[in-house]
Order: structure tokens, then C-alpha cells, then sequence
């Protein structure tokens, strides 16, 4: 059963996962890494929040060499090259 689902009694509720997408500027990986997120998004329900490493020192020291990096909750769930199958196999 993929994780978004929440079987209750007769009832299917949704579940949105939320992430958090690390990102900077001129970053191709970056880019591809968005489109992907875009392309999963038409088929599996989740959102998520942008945030440029380059806003934050402390998060620019973190993620200068991962990015880009998708996090949920603290916990890095992917990054660099990150592909369409890699982000499906999230739920």
C-alpha cells in the first residue's frame, strides 16, 4: 500500500507528503531535479518548499556539495542527481 494512503473503515484518505527542496542558482541538477518533482507531482500528491542554500550560511556550508537535496522532517531523502524513479520510490 504506498504510503499516502490511510485506509480508514469504508473511508480513503489522502495523505500529502510535504518536502523541503534545496536548490541554488545555475544549478542544473537543480533544474532537472524540479522537473522531475514537477512530473511525479501529476501522479502522486505531494508538495513542497524551495529554499536557495544561498539565502543561509549555515545551509549553504550543509548542502554546497549535495544540492540538490529533498528533506522531510530533517532527514535527507535524496540528492544530487536525482531522477524521476528515485523520487516515485519515495512513496
Amino acid at each position: 500500500m504506498p504510503r499516502f494512503l490511510l485506509y480508514t473503515g469504508h473511508k480513503r484518505v489522502v495523505i500529502k507528503m510535504h518536502v523541503t527542496f534545496y536548490t541554488k542558482p545555475n544549478c542544473g541538477l537543480c533544474d532537472e531535479a524540479k522537473l522531475m518533482m514537477q512530473l511525479v507531482q501529476e501522479d502522486f500528491p505531494f508538495t513542497w518548499t524551495e529554499v536557495d542554500i544561498q539565502s543561509d550560511d549555515d545551509l549553504h556550508e550543509k548542502y554546497m556539495l549535495m544540492v540538490p537535496v529533498i528533506e522531510k522532517d530533517g532527514d535527507v531523502l535524496l540528492y544530487g542527481n536525482i531522477g524521476f524513479v528515485d523520487i516515485v520510490e519515495l512513496f
